[in-house]
């Protein structure tokens, strides 16, 4: 009987510094961010012929920084800009020009650039994240052709990590 008590508790103590072991390394993966889809998704920022997203980033409290560069035939004024994760166009904020403080719209020539910040809303509300989440949600640009004066939307896609 003593040899089978020996046995037994050989064996628990064995496998438990076995489990004990496992147990921690899973704890350091899933503390590292491993088990985190997140950490493995690509970042876009797409936009309608004729505007290119050079940088983006969202900080903790949903602003999104997104620097624009538009390659259209002619100079455009930018009016508004809005990022929902819908799509609507409600909460377009008209753009700050520090050049230009009371005219509410954003001059850009052809080829130039430049880089808004606008807070992102969801369904409820502002949208609001930690640094493990993703935005996914739809950006869009009304605008004015410098040149012929008709209005114009661009709208697209933006995938962005919390950080």
């Amino acid at each position: 009987m003593a040899m089978r008590l020996q046995t037994a508790t050989e064996f628990l103590v064995t496998y438990g510094w076995a489990f004990t072991i496992i147990a921690i390394v899973l704890l350091a993966l899933y503390t590292s961010g491993f088990f985190n889809p997140s950490t493995y998704s690509s970042q876009q920022c797409v936009l309608s012929s004729g505007f290119n997203c050079l940088s983006f980033f969202m900080s903790t409290n949903g602003l999104l920084s997104v620097n624009l560069q538009q390659s259209q035939n002619n100079a455009i004024n930018v009016t508004a800009i809005g990022c929902n994760v819908n799509g609507t166009l409600t909460r377009m904020i008209k753009p700050y020009n520090p050049l230009a403080p009371a005219s509410n719209q954003v001059f850009i020539p052809i080829g130039g650039n430049y880089t808004f910040n606008v807070q992102c809303y969801g369904n409820g509300g502002p949208v609001a994240g930690n640094t493990l989440s993703i935005f996914t949600g739809v950006l869009t640009l009304n605008y004015t052709n410098e040149v012929t004066q008709l209005p114009g939307t661009s709208i697209g896609r933006v995938i962005v990590k919390v950080t």
